[in-house]
Parts: C-alpha cells; sequence; structure tokens
C-alpha cells in the first residue's frame, strides 16, 4: 500500500484544525501527527484524533510555530497558576491552620471571590483545551481532550449556576444556607492539564534539535572551477554534479565527491565516528561537511543536495523520530471508551431522576448528573502517566540515565538486542598511548623523548595522544630542527644532529629505511588494536610507538550484566575490522559488522528489527545519529556529541553502559506503575459513579452530593500520586 494512500489531507478533512493561512516560508511545510502520521496537513495544527500539536513532516521547518504554542502555553499555566493557588486557599481554608476564613468572610463573599477566580483560568486558559474537546467531538474521536472539556465546562458550569442561581436547588445541597460551588476543581484540573502539555511542548520541541544541528554542519558555500580556470565562490544550492571544486586547508568538503588533485588528511568523524583523519590522495571519495586538513583538494561534485550523506541522515532522523507513538496512548485507548459511558449514565441518571425521582425532580436530576460528571472527572486518569514519567525520569537522572520522552521509558523494557557502537561507547574515544618499543639502539624514554618533539609540531590526533603519553611519564619532548610534515606519510626533522622520522610505512620507504625488523612486531600490535607508527634516525629503524582506544572500565561488567538479563549485543562500528575484532573479542561480543556508513548502521538496525528484535542502539557520534533515532530506543553517551544525544531517547549521563539494565528495570516498574494509577483512577470511578447516580439511594436514601464526588475525585488524584512516589525509592 501507498504510503500515502490513507493520509487526512486538511482540504478534505474536516477535522483540520482552524489556524491562520500559511506565510510564504511554510506554504510546502507538511504537518504530521507523531501518534497518527496518516493525519498529514498544510501548515501547524492539532490532530483531529488525539489533539496532540501536530509536527513538520521533514523534522526542519517551523521552529518557530512550536516555540510559539509553547509560549502560549506556558503563558495561560503562569496565569492559571497564579489564579488557582488563592483560589485553593479560599476554598480549603477553613482547613488549614489558624483563623479559619469563614471567620474572615462571609460564604456569599468566598463565593464571589471564588467565581472571580475561577472564570478567567475557565475562560481564557482552558481555551485551547476546549478547542480541542469540540474538535474531538465533531471528530467522533474521544481522548484525553474531550474528558478535560467535559469535566471542566461542567464544574465550572454547575458552580456558575449555583453561585448565580442558588434558589434553584433544594436545601438537602446547601451548607450553611450556601450551595456548594467547586470552582477549585474547575480551576486546578485546568492548571494540572496545562503543566502536562507545557511539559510535553518542551520535550518535543527538543526533538528536532538534532536535525538543526546536522543541517548546521552544512558547508554554506563552494569554491567552483570555471572552464577557464577561474575560481568563484557560490551558494552550495548552486553546485552541479560534475563541478570541479576547490578546498583549501581547514575548509569543510561542501559535498560528496571524488578527489581529482591533491593530498590531505581528513576529519571524517561526523561520519565514522573515529578521531583519526582519514588520508586522501587522488580517485578517493570524501563526504560532504567533514572537515580538510592541512592539504588543498580539487575534487569532483558527484552528489549534491538531498542525495548528500549528510542531507540523507538528516531525512533518515527525521522519519525514525516521526514513527514513534506516545505513552499517551494508554490513556487516550482508554478514554476512547470511558467518555462515551460516562455521559451515558449521566444522560440516564437525569432522566430517571426527572421522571421517577422525588420533588423537587428536575433539581435532582440535575444535581446527580453533574455529580456523575464530577466523579468522573479527568483529572487523576491524566495525572496517571505524565506523574509516573516524572518520578521516573527524576529517579533516572538521579543514576545517570535521562530519558528525553516517555516513549523511551515505556519501549526500553521490552528491549531484547542492544547494538552498540565501539569508539566512545565500548571504549574510551580517544587516542592514547599504548606503549614505545625500541630496536636497541635507542632507550625507550629517549625515543619518546625524540617523538614527542617532533609531533610537537603536528596537529595530528595521534600526536596529542603521544605529547600527552609524555607528559604523564613525565618525559620534556626534544627540540627539533627543520621540521617537515609529509601529508599522509608522517614527519620528519633533526634532533641533536640526527635525522629523525616518525610516521608509516609509506614514510620509510620513501626515505629508504629497511623496517623488516620490527614489522613482526608492528603487525602484532596491529592485531592487539593498536595504530602502529614507525621511528627512524639517520636511515635506520629505531623503534615504532604504539596508540591506542583503551576499552572502558565499566564495559565488560556492563556487557556482562545485560548478557545476565538475556540481552542479545551486537557490536556496529565504522572502525576497521581488525580492530574490531580485537575490541570484540576482548569483550566477548560474538557478533560484529565493521566498516559501516552510518546509512548502512541504520540498515543493521532495520533488519534487526524485521527479525522481530526490540532494538536499542547505544552509540555517541554524528555518525550514530540515523541508528539513534531509527532503533526503538536510542542510548547516547554523555560524553558524545549534541547530535546523538538530541536523537536518542536515553542519555547516559556518565557514558556507563552499565545503567542500560538499570534503566531498563526502571522502565519495567514505571509502566507497572502507571497501569497501577490507571486502575486507581478507574476504580474510584467505577465504585463512585454508581453511588453518584443514585443507584442506593431506594436502600439508604442517601446520595452523593458533587462536592463528595469532588472529594472522590480528589482522593483519587491523591491515590496516583502516593502510588508514583513509591517509585523514587523502588530497588534497582
Amino acid at each position: 500500500m501507498s504510503p500515502h494512500s490513507h493520509e487526512h489531507h486538511c482540504h478534505d478533512s474536516a477535522a483540520a484544525s482552524p489556524k491562520a493561512p500559511p506565510s510564504s516560508g511554510e506554504a510546502a511545510v507538511t504537518y504530521t501527527c507523531p501518534m497518527h502520521p496518516e493525519i498529514v496537513q498544510m501548515g501547524p495544527g492539532t490532530c483531529p484524533k488525539c489533539g496532540m500539536a501536530l509536527e513538520p513532516r521533514d523534522g526542519t521547518a517551523a521552529e518557530h510555530e512550536q516555540s510559539g504554542e509553547l509560549s502560549d502555553m506556558t503563558r495561560r499555566l503562569i496565569f492559571s497558576t497564579a489564579l488557582a493557588l488563592p483560589l485553593l486557599v479560599l476554598s480549603m481554608g477553613d482547613l488549614l491552620p489558624g483563623r479559619p476564613i469563614s471567620s474572615l468572610l462571609s460564604a456569599r463573599l468566598r463565593v464571589w471571590l471564588e467565581l472571580a477566580l475561577a472564570t478567567p483560568i475557565c475562560l481564557w486558559s482552558a481555551w485551547p483545551l476546549y478547542v480541542r474537546a469540540v474538535q474531538s467531538v465533531r471528530n467522533r474521536h474521544a481522548n484525553m481532550f474531550t474528558l478535560i472539556g467535559l469535566g471542566v465546562s461542567v464544574a465550572y458550569g454547575y458552580s456558575l449556576i449555583a453561585a448565580l442561581a442558588p434558589g434553584w436547588f433544594p436545601p438537602s445541597f446547601r451548607r450553611e444556607g450556601e450551595v456548594a460551588v467547586y470552582f477549585e476543581a474547575a480551576g486546578v484540573i485546568v492548571t494540572l492539564i496545562l503543566l502536562g502539555q507545557v511539559l510535553e511542548l518542551r520535550a518535543r520541541s527538543r526533538t528536532g534539535a538534532a536535525i538543526r544541528d546536522l543541517l548546521g554542519m552544512q558547508a554554506k558555500t563552494a569554491r567552483r572551477i570555471e572552464a577557464d580556470g577561474s575560481e568563484v565562490d557560490v551558494p552550495l544550492e548552486e553546485v552541479a554534479v560534475g563541478d570541479r571544486l576547490r578546498v583549501r586547508p581547514g575548509e569543510k568538503i561542501p559535498v560528496d565527491g571524488k578527489v581529482l588533485e591533491g593530498e590531505s588528511s581528513v576529519d571524517e568523524s561526523m561520519v565514522t565516528g573515529e578521531p583519526i583523519p582519514a588520508e586522501k590522495y587522488p580517485g578517493e571519495r570524501v563526504v560532504g561537511s567533514t572537515v580538510n586538513g592541512t592539504g588543498t583538494l580539487i575534487l569532483e561534485a558527484e552528489k549534491v543536495g538531498a542525495d548528500t550523506l549528510l542531507s540523507r541522515i538528516v531525512t533518515m532522523v527525521a522519519e525514525a523520530q516521526r514513527s514513534r507513538a506516545p505513552i499517551q496512548r494508554l490513556a487516550d485507548i482508554a478514554s476512547g471508551y470511558f467518555v462515551p459511558a460516562v455521559i451515558a449514565i449521566a444522560v440516564l441518571t437525569f432522566i430517571l431522576w426527572a421522571t421517577l425521582g422525588p420533588e423537587p425532580r428536575m433539581a435532582h436530576a440535575l444535581i446527580n448528573g453533574v455529580a456523575v460528571l464530577i466523579i468522573a472527572c479527568p483529572c487523576a486518569l491524566g495525572l496517571a502517566t505524565p506523574i509516573s514519567i516524572m518520578v521516573a525520569t527524576g529517579r533516572g537522572a538521579r543514576m545517570g540515565v535521562l530519558f528525553r520522552d516517555a516513549e523511551a521509558i515505556e519501549v526500553l523494557r521490552k528491549v531484547d538486542t542492544l547494538v552498540v557502537d565501539k569508539t566512545g561507547t565500548l571504549t574510551e574515544g580517544h587516542p592514547e598511548l599504548a606503549g614505545v618499543h625500541t630496536t636497541g639502539g635507542l632507550g625507550e624514554e629517549e625515543l619518546l623523548r625524540w617523538v614527542a618533539g617532533l609531533e610537537r609540531g603536528s596537529e595530528h590526533p595521534l600526536a596529542a595522544a603521544i605529547l600527552r603519553g609524555a607528559g604523564e611519564r613525565g618525559i620534556e619532548p626534544a627540540q627539533v630542527d627543520e621540521f617537515h610534515s609529509i601529508t599522509g606519510k608522517g614527519v620528519v626533522g633533526q634532533i641533536q644532529g640526527h635525522a629523525v622520522a616518525l610516521g608509516n610505512q609509506a614514510l620509510m620507504e620513501h626515505l629508504g629505511v629497511d623496517t623488516q625488523e620490527i614489522s613482526e612486531l608492528a603487525d602484532r600490535l596491529r592485531e592487539e588494536g593498536q595504530t602502529v607508527m614507525l621511528a627512524a634516525y639517520d636511515n635506520r629503524p629505531a623503534g615504532l610507538v604504539g596508540v591506542a582506544d583503551p576499552i572502558k572500565e565499566s564495559t565488560p561488567g556492563a556487557l556482562e550484566e545485560l548478557r545476565r538479563e538475556g540481552i542479545r549485543v551486537v557490536m556496529l562500528t565504522g572502525d576497521n575490522r581488525k580492530t574490531a575484532q580485537v575490541v570484540a573479542s576482548h569483550l566477548g561480543i560474538e557478533e560484529v559488522t565493521a566498516e559501516v556508513l552510518p546509512d548502512q548502521k541504520a540498515e543493521v538496525v532495520r533488519r534487526l528489527q524485521a527479525e522481530g528484535r526490540v532494538v536499542a542502539m547505544a552509540g555517541d557520534g554524528v555518525n550514530d545519529a540515523p541508528a539513534l533515532a531509527l532503533a526503538q530506543v536510542g542510548i547516547a553517551m554523555g560524553s558524545g556529541t549534541d547530535v546523538a544525544m538530541e536523537s536518542a531517547g536515553v542519555t547516559l549521563v556518565k557514558g556507563n553502559l552499565s545503567g542500560i539494565a538499570k534503566a531498563r528495570r526502571l522502565s519495567r516498574l514505571t509502566m507497572a506503575n502507571i497501569k497501577q494509577n490507571l486502575v486507581f483512577a478507574f476504580v474510584y470511578n467505577a465504585a463512585g459513579v454508581p453511588i453518584a447516580a443514585g443507584l442506593f439511594y431506594p436502600l439508604t436514601g442517601l446520595l452523593l452530593s458533587p462536592m463528595l464526588a469532588a472529594l472522590a475525585m480528589s482522593l483519587s488524584s491523591v491515590s496516583v500520586i502516593a502510588n508514583a512516589l513509591r517509585l523514587r525509592n523502588a530497588k534497582l
């Protein structure tokens, strides 16, 4: 089936939310619902099915729309809170210690003050909630906003009538001569719901940040070589396939292409995740947005615009993020059945009391119908999910695990396969000096002093590792004369009258140095996962220097803990196969896929998902972003890139994989807690609705007044909150 075969577009769906005509900047932007991807419309709005704010389909456009809605909801929340607090004090003031409010204010004056405080909340602050509630009724999709609109409007409407026309109500519903009002219930419900909306919008606004950061990595212009040999800087959009481009030292490579002339080292960490730059020669491929090193390159553009690797990463992240459904769907599914049932019971209650009840029949019918609706107020149901999520995220933060959204908590407990990146996830993520080995002509300290002196003039990451290693050993780098860097090969210079060189095999061959006596040791170190540099002086081999990315101390224990929980571990890395196999063998990882690009990482995740696996992906680099977003749960290292953390649902602040096992246990406890909360919310309603409807009146002669209905509603909320707070001390 075509992905567009069942989309609902704004021009053919009465459900499209009202909005201003799109500006020219957003004319071509389509928006969709994260929970219902079949809902598609031009421009921003709300989903006709669930009421959630729609998101731009490409994940990049109209950021100001989301921030505008967040600002609006925040203003309404602040205004509502400022009025709800004194409203609560007025209504509950007699229960507070000290002089009771009833001795200061007359009952009638208190009612008028409560009316004055509640009216702005229920009319202005709650207006977007009413709009979505009406929309849900018009489109026959009962959801949380149906309950919210119903509960608030009934509680406020009933109280308004009671305040303005108390004579309509029988004496049995009067307290000290006044009819009870429930303005505080309406005001507090609105405030709590607005709080939930603000928290949700803040979390969702961060979703697009990863994509915006990716787009920020793009070069803005390119230096094009014209047919006559002249050069001109042009906007990136004007670069076409086949254009010849010059990339100077330190510049970003503008597009994917092939090197025609020049040699340089290119920092490809945003693609491969590896800290060591890749050497580029004529005929080799380069990736757009990677950073050129010290040499000048002339390249031919092969992929431009949407076809570049970075653009594909952006698209993949946007699609993966859009494919998720938030945990609040549980409450919406429940309310889809609950709302019609409550309304039916309230209507039936009104009819029965109006036709069969004692005098005054209409007053009893109205009061009992209202009691049914108030006891079924959505406060506890609305709290059931977010309060558990808030407590769980706080508990996770204390143990170094940050959940980006509720969906990550929901799904993490189901994960049975963990895909891990190597560099920065299993390993420390930066090279360190592993060892210095000599042929005997120089001592190890002297050789390290010489090579550190050479590398002091180099900007290569391996040079930084050697200099750090020398510093840790208290060795001062030697003074170097006539320093030269040979691109792609190494460095040479004069130290104490000796010609000293450090680099790869190509440099040794270029200098005519016979390295046969150290070749076996070099191969053995490479098999241990080290990057090896050869050293020579006066055209004789002096030894070699090994640099490695060490495995984190916490990694072996963390992987063992995950295996005990039945988690299948798969290593996925852009590093070379030999190094990856060495790390995997040290850690007991049997499944390894190496030398993969970002889109290939995502393909591996997709393949595992096709096997029915629930996949978590752990990584730390930009190159991991597509796989992190595509996996059911993305797990980023706190020491990694912002793009990785914003693409992931979970961030391990300390970069310690052992946090995953605890996070899974927290996920299981949280979901169980949410289900318990939903039971609490419904049990109070299930028990209270029949009483409120007057089912036991023929036997006991008792009726449940709206005041007691509101008390029952409050007790259900207290039960939900108390139950959620148990997560703070749950054993993990």
